[in-house]
């Protein structure tokens, strides 16, 4: 493991953002969901797209927040430009289960 210095810590901006829209992305070489994820009046509506099929479908993520790097360059997953990378830990078998916090908080929070 490299270690690194806090302002190489503090160049990649984690934000919480509300889901508002997911859909599922048949398109996608791997499954997927495309969220809308909500950011507050800074950042605004950012999209994804989300390997998270295993332990999500889309109507259970409308409402829920997430954490998301949002400065990373948009990325063309099949025909959509991802914006932000929604961040999640792999559960005992890989599968990816998304991370928020624990209790509500205004979009757009910065992690630190």
């Amino acid at each position: 493991m490299d270690v690194i210095g806090y302002d190489d810590f503090l160049r990649v901006d984690i934000r919480v953002g509300t889901i508002v829209a997911a859909e599922p992305f048949p398109e996608a070489r791997k499954p997927a969901i495309k969220l809308t994820i909500d950011f507050g009046a800074e950042i605004g509506r950012k999209r994804s797209s989300a390997q998270i099929t295993e332990h999500y479908t889309p109507d259970t993520l409308v409402g829920r927040q997430v954490a998301a790097v949002v400065n990373f360059p948009s990325r063309q997953i099949g025909p959509m430009m991802s914006e932000v990378l929604t961040l999640g830990f792999p559960d005992a078998d890989g599968k990816v289960v998304l991370i928020g916090p624990s209790q509500p908080v205004p979009d757009g929070g910065r992690l630190f």
